[in-house]
């Protein structure tokens, strides 16, 4: 089973609720992943404006 993602914000979520945004709007359409240990430190972060550590879809539809 494909984990769901938010679709505001394209971090992965367990509950009904978007830890972020707070939204409920999921998805099961994504493609790739990215694991952000620490946001202020990484680049790439910075780069797609995360803010938060945790695991993020690269793309959601």
């Amino acid at each position: 089973m494909k984990k769901k993602v938010c679709k505001e914000c394209k971090i992965f979520v367990d509950g009904n609720e978007c830890p972020i945004c707070k939204k409920n709007q999921f998805s099961t359409n994504w493609q790739g992943r990215i694991h952000v240990l620490d946001a202020n430190k990484s680049e790439i972060a910075k780069k797609i404006g995360i803010e938060v550590k945790g695991e993020y879809a690269i793309k959601v539809r």
